[in-house]
Order: C-alpha cells, then structure tokens, then sequence
C-alpha cells in the first residue's frame, strides 16, 4: 500500500493529532494529568503556531517504512496544512482540500455537530477526550527532557492499541506522538520546529479559486 493511501487510512489519527482543549478530571495518574493540563494551557495562550514535522509509517509485516514531512499554520479557528502534496485549508467556516496531482479541489461546510471535523483546538490536545491516560518514560532527546503520556483508546473497537505522547517538559509543547495500531502498524509524528505567535499575511487562510483555474471542484455541501 502506497503512502499516500496508508496516510489516507489513517487521516483520522494524524488530523485528530495536529493536534481537543476540554481535558474531563478523571481519576487517573495525577502526575500526567498535570502536565496534560499544562500543555492544554499554554497551547490555548499562542496566537498563532507554526510547526514543521515528519510524519513515519511503518509496519515491519507489510514491509512498510516510509517518511514524510509537512507543516501547519493555526490562527484562531483557521489553519493550512500540507502534508504529502495535498494542502487542507480552513477558513473558519469551509474545509478545501486541494490536490495538485488530481487537479481536484474538495469542498465541505464545517460543523461543530460533526465530531470527526477538524479545526485548531482538536489538533494538539487530540488527547482531551477518548482516552485512559498514565505516566511513562522520560528520554533525553538531542538535548530535550521528552516526558512520555501513555493513552489507551476507551472504546475497545479503536483498532489503535495504544498511543505514547512525547511532551517538551522545558517547553510543555508536544515534541513526538507515536500511535501503534493493533495490526502493527506504528505512526510516528515528529516535531521538528514550533514557533508561536509569529505575524502571517492576511490570506493566509484564504482560498482564491481563480489560483485554480483548471481543477475540478467538489463541493460537498
């Protein structure tokens, strides 16, 4: 299975992580629940966040490993994320994916009804909700003291067996989030820079159809 298509299956893992702000006070490891709350709360202090990351997919049984790298750029209630050529925008209201290979641009409304739709406040805090959560190892990572979060999926349909989320405990940013499926697929996600409250132009998070004037466009309204 190519890249693209294993990327595709798994959009609601890597979109859910770029990151789900309303962490509910359970009776779970007091430690972890701390520093998930401290990194709830200084993510909701950033203006805007731009990351840079590589995204791996690997599957020793399939033979699969395979990298990518992406970015993201989140203001408020917008964002634009590209990531394996295709760019996803989202303007505070309408998602556009735009696919240059296809030449296809995809349009759909938001709804704040719709649980698997995607907006800023569920890309970095995906842990919010969902999950049974605990303290795990700590590794010094190129200078960096990485805390890991251990998050094991509450419904046992989720065909995710458990997830280790990485934090930057001298930032409290998320650093690495690594999922390992129960087929044994493991998605690794890395941060590689994350900047904050940098100016970006004013249509940044604007789509102009005529810079497309030959795609097919679908609008799924």
């Amino acid at each position: 299975m190519s890249l693209k298509n294993q990327i595709k299956k798994n959009s609601s893992f890597f979109f859910l992580l770029f990151f789900i702000f309303t962490l509910p006070i359970q009776a779970q490891d007091q430690k972890a629940k701390k520093l998930l709350n401290e990194v709830t709360t200084k993510i909701k202090s950033y203006q805007t966040i731009a990351i840079d990351f590589k995204y791996a997919l690997n599957n020793s049984k399939e033979n699969i490993n395979q990298e990518s790298k992406g970015n993201v750029v989140m203001k408020g209630n917008m964002y634009v994320l590209n990531l394996m050529g295709v760019t996803k925008l989202f303007d505070g209201k309408k998602t556009y994916t735009i696919n240059p290979e296809d030449e296809e641009i995809t349009i759909s409304k938001y709804s704040e009804k719709d649980e698997t739709a995607i907006t800023p406040s569920k890309m970095l805090t995906f842990f919010n909700t969902g999950y049974k959560f605990s303290w795990d190892i700590v590794q010094n990572i190129k200078g960096k003291k990485i805390q890991y979060i251990k998050l094991v999926p509450n419904n046992s349909k989720d065909q995710r067996k458990e997830i280790l989320l990485g934090i930057d405990l001298a930032t409290k940013n998320i650093y690495t989030v690594i999922e390992i499926g129960k087929n044994g697929t493991k998605t690794t996600l890395t941060v590689n820079s994350f900047k904050t409250n940098q100016p970006v132009p004013k249509n940044q998070f604007t789509f102009a159809e005529s810079k497309y004037p030959n795609y097919y466009i679908n609008k799924l309204d």
